[in-house]
């Protein structure tokens, strides 16, 4: 998954501000007790932090992005 993607998925699921406070201050246990952008700039793949945001938030993720 490309970058570019991925953040138009969080926009999608999250609306573009609330996409912004989910990837900066949200910890996911899915990736080691990192925020998304923590994970990202830390060299995990897209589709893996992608999967993690799936698996945090079930409910908001519908299935034509999962």
């Amino acid at each position: 998954m490309r970058l570019t993607d991925f953040w138009q998925r969080l926009e999608q699921v999250f609306g573009p501000a609330y996409a912004k406070s989910i990837a900066h201050d949200h910890v996911l246990s899915q990736l080691g007790g990192r925020t998304i952008e923590q994970a990202l700039a830390g060299g995990f793949e897209t589709a893996k932090v992608w999967r993690a945001v799936v698996e945090a938030y079930p409910e908001r993720v519908p299935a034509r992005l999962r």
